[in-house]
Order: structure tokens, then C-alpha cells, then sequence
């Protein structure tokens, strides 16, 4: 995809955001020549639960999600938090 169709697309997705009143969480590439604003502890917040998605999704049972009821699924996420959050406490 050529570099000008790409940024095109942006600026389409973009306008389609603020016609939504959607905000952007996510900042755009350092080289952007017209810079997006976004708010900087919403982004914070956004990476950190992402990288605890990520964490979680190590557990087998959770990334292809064996359980099929709500609340086993909920448990599985309770043990894989709290196993995670051991290896953090046991390595201060």
C-alpha cells in the first residue's frame, strides 16, 4: 500500500472518529506531519490494561476461552491474575 493511500485512509478514519464524537487514544507516528492530539493518561490507562490482556492471554484456557459460561470464564481470569500478580510479588 502506497504511503499516500494509507494516509488518506487516516485522515478518512479520523474525520469518521470526530464526526462520532469518538477521541483519539492513541498518538499518531512521531514523523506525522500534522500531529493528533490525544489525551496522554487515557493512553497510559489504555496500555496498561492492554499489556495485562497479553499477560493473560499466556493462559491457554483464557486466550481460546475453554469455559462457556461467564462466570468459569471469570474465575479462570481471577486465578491468571492472581498467578501473575505472585510472580510479581515473589520477584520484589
Amino acid at each position: 500500500m502506497e504511503a499516500s493511500s494509507r494516509s488518506k485512509m487516516c485522515v478518512r478514519i479520523a474525520s469518521n472518529l470526530a464526526a462520532r464524537e469518538i477521541e483519539a487514544v492513541i498518538p499518531g507516528r512521531s514523523n506525522r506531519r500534522v500531529k493528533i492530539e490525544h489525551d496522554r493518561a487515557l493512553y497510559k490507562q489504555r496500555n496498561r490494561i492492554e499489556r495485562m490482556y497479553g499477560h493473560l492471554k499466556v493462559n491457554r484456557a483464557i486466550a481460546t476461552r475453554y469455559d462457556q459460561l461467564a462466570n468459569s470464564f471469570l474465575g479462570m481470569v481471577h486465578i491468571a491474575t492472581t498467578r501473575y500478580w505472585l510472580k510479581f510479588v515473589h520477584a520484589a
